[in-house]
């Protein structure tokens, strides 16, 4: 398994401004999709819907997908597959994360989302997570005092955006009830399903990013653009 990773980076860097948005409800209303669009390199979390475009944009470089969601919402591409591939046409030809090898059951799924992406002939390109990354990701976290069960994809891809791009901003990471203002908000931008309970430590993660912008080493934004 181990020859098959990438030996060398997909990131054509340098890479000057990065976006990485997240998909929490306080992108709505937001006015953000002009400013995310300008970025010179836009991560988006798990194949969100891009209806909103005034708000999150349409510009889409890489996007992660949790394989729970290609189980649930594509019969893990087993079955009839264009529905799958209708909706990656409508990010372009981005990078396609995947953590194929973060646990034994992700390995299937994830390898049909490349196969079907070559049988299909579409100009993305899928890339699998090296599992070392991410134990060592983990480890670099756990130093800083996180606690969690899994790290979220989101605080995956922010790690990345660091590690390749000169500037990272962040948009829709907010992983709170309520915005700014005291006003309910929904969980995602697009829907109101909250995450399954003790898997991510998603307020301590939000504490990491206050942290990184305070320092300089990132910028939150949490304001309309």
């Amino acid at each position: 398994i181990f020859p098959s990773f990438c030996q060398k980076s997909p990131f054509q860097k340098p890479i000057r401004s990065c976006a990485v948005v997240g998909n929490g409800g306080i992108l709505n209303n937001s006015s953000c999709g002009a400013e995310i669009d300008g970025a010179d390199f836009v991560f988006r979390l798990n194949f969100p819907p891009l209806n909103w475009t005034n708000d999150v944009g349409t510009k889409t470089d890489l996007v992660t997908s949790n394989p729970s969601i290609l189980i649930n919402k594509f019969s893990s591409l087993t079955e009839m597959r264009k529905p799958f591939i209708m909706m990656v046409q409508e990010y372009g030809s981005p990078l396609i994360l995947l953590p194929a090898f973060s646990y034994s059951a992700n390995t299937k799924v994830s390898l049909r989302v490349l196969y079907t992406i070559e049988d299909f002939d579409l100009n993305s390109k899928v890339v699998f997570f090296n599992p070392n990354y991410l134990v060592k990701l983990s480890a670099h976290w756990e130093k800083r005092g996180l606690k969690f069960v899994r790290l979220s994809s989101g605080l995956m891809v922010v790690s990345i955006a660091m590690e390749v791009c000169e500037k990272v901003t962040l948009y829709g990471f907010w992983p709170f009830s309520k915005d700014l203002d005291g006003l309910p908000i929904l969980h995602h931008y697009y829907d109101d399903v909250p995450p399954k309970p003790g898997i991510h430590a998603m307020p301590d993660e939000f504490y990491q990013y206050l942290q990184m912008h305070v320092q300089g080493s990132l910028r939150l934004n949490l304001e309309h653009c």
